[in-house]
């Protein structure tokens, strides 16, 4: 530096800093993913989750077998920004930043004890916020050592590596009013949201990463239901064309109606299936950002909507590529850096279109090997708008316009007061509130009731139209919505 510059030191006062640094937007469950991160660095292939309920004092704590620390490498974890992010790391490495153990922590709690067992035997340093406060000179007073009371945690690092996060004076998890029950809904709430971002590490037979909770094991989510035979869209994995190291699969989840209850109450996620769409971004298979369009869009920014919300795109990137995605602290926001912006909005736009075709065919084809299937409903997009039309070529239409005679021009307008006065919005406001595509197609509609109408088809054509029995059968196979009921086509009689 020249020596013409002044310069004088400005350390920030440690009580305020760490207090600032509570506001970064953690909560419990993203706060435990990042110690978790800690713990897959260090290699563990088992974590623990410990919530302690005890009133006021109650405790979380996390304990990984991986292979410790050195008391020097304890003592550089427990240091704010003790590492620049814009040092080299490995490839595997799931930090950046080096203030996810604190910063988490300070986010729930004002005692934060880590334990490690290493090389260097067992090593403990703790923060405690209530003595920084009451700090005479407002130092940055690391804590050697657990708070008293509390040495009986250690215990568990006795006779194994690994180490121990200890979050005490949990003021902000138990607050006035909390009750054992609130603190066991948390619990599952941490167990939805780990399953989630670390699912790619809890899957398989042998999976890499076991975390119990309370002595549970937490069960992955996958957020693709990856090769279940309901999808309509599994395509293979799409490279980047000239960044290979980064690489997208495009999913349409299968419809409610392919769906078992079950799965379609797992498939949900923890916020529902229309805030679960879009992008799933993953770093180091660990994901960073579940669902969202991050921005993209043709003409103006894609939102959440029902129509769209069977998409899920899984897009991998690397750590060398943090900063071009802006990766946040709390490993949970990122922006796509401008090179990538067209080729993730291509990707999108295709899984966007077969995405809202599945949900309003309800995941029924739209195709009949090479042949498309006759729809009643045709949409004619206008300069000023959409216009829904009934498609006078259906067969079952068809047969009534050429029979109609001198009814002709009434049967028309009757068509055409159907056309404008199709309920559209009302459709949309309750499509929206009950999260699912009204009853068409004959949903809910008792067998026998499908097959009679399905009579009446048969028997004109076969009586009025001269097709065969087999001819006959496949114009019903390919015409909606008979389409849908194959087994019945097939049970018409071959004689009339």
């Amino acid at each position: 530096m020249p020596s013409s510059f002044k310069s004088r030191s400005a350390p920030p006062k440690a009580s305020a800093m760490v207090e600032a640094l509570r506001g970064l937007g953690y909560n419990t469950q993203t706060a435990l993913a990042d110690i978790i991160d800690n713990s897959i660095a260090a290699g563990a292939n088992e974590v623990h989750i410990e919530f302690i309920w005890a009133e006021q004092d109650s405790r979380v704590l996390c304990l990984d077998n991986g292979s410790g620390m050195t008391a020097d490498g304890l003592d550089r974890a427990m240091r704010l920004g003790d590492r620049s992010p814009l040092q080299e790391r490995s490839a595997g490495d799931l930090g950046r930043f080096g203030l996810g153990l604190k910063t988490a922590s300070f986010s729930q709690c004002r005692r934060m004890t880590v334990a490690t067992r290493g090389s260097d035997g067992l090593q403990t340093l703790r923060w405690d916020l209530d003595f920084l406060a009451n700090s005479a000179d407002d130092g940055w007073h690391l804590l050697e050592g657990p708070h008293p009371g509390s040495e009986g945690f250690l215990e568990r690092l006795a006779s194994t590596t690994g180490t121990l996060v200890l979050w005490e004076e949990l003021d902000r998890i138990v607050t006035p009013g909390t009750t054992v029950q609130d603190f066991l809904n948390l619990v599952d709430k941490v167990e939805q949201h780990l399953g989630m971002v670390f699912h790619r590490y809890l899957e398989g037979t042998r999976p890499r990463l076991r975390i119990l909770l309370n002595g549970h094991p937490v069960r992955p989510w996958d957020p693709f239901m990856t090769d279940h035979p309901g999808k309509p869209y599994n395509p293979p994995v799409f490279k980047h064309p000239s960044r290979k190291d980064i690489e997208a699969e495009c999913h349409v989840l299968p419809h409610k109606d392919m769906l078992s209850p079950a799965d379609f109450e797992c498939l949900a996620g923890p916020e529902g299936w229309t805030a679960q769409q879009g992008f799933y971004i993953y770093r180091n298979e660990r994901l960073l950002v579940a669902g969202s369009w991050l921005g993209l869009g043709t003409g103006r920014s894609w939102t959440k909507d029902e129509a769209h919300r069977l998409a899920r795109i899984r897009l991998d990137i690397p750590n060398s590529a943090d900063a071009d995605w802006k990766i946040d602290i709390r490993k949970s926001t990122a922006r796509p850096p401008v090179y990538l912006r067209d080729w993730l909005t291509r990707l999108a736009e295709v899984t966007r279109g077969r995405a809202r075709r599945a949900f309003a065919h309800r995941g029924k084809p739209t195709m009949l090997g090479n042949r498309q299937i006759a729809e009643a409903w045709k949409v004619e997009r206008l300069s000023d708008g959409m216009r829904y039309r009934i498609d006078t070529e259906h067969p079952a239409i068809r047969a009534v316009l050429d029979d109609a005679g001198s009814l002709l021009p009434q049967l028309k307008a009757m068509l055409r007061v159907i056309e404008e006065t199709v309920p559209v919005q009302r459709i949309w406001i309750d499509t929206a509130e009950n999260k699912d595509t009204p009853c068409t197609g004959f949903d809910r509609t008792p067998s026998q009731e499908v097959s009679d109408i399905m009579m009446v088809m048969y028997r004109n054509m076969i009586e009025r139209k001269g097709y065969s029995t087999s001819a006959a059968k496949d114009q019903l196979k390919q015409m909606e919505p008979f389409h849908a009921y194959p087994a019945l086509i097939s049970a018409l009689p071959d004689s009339l």
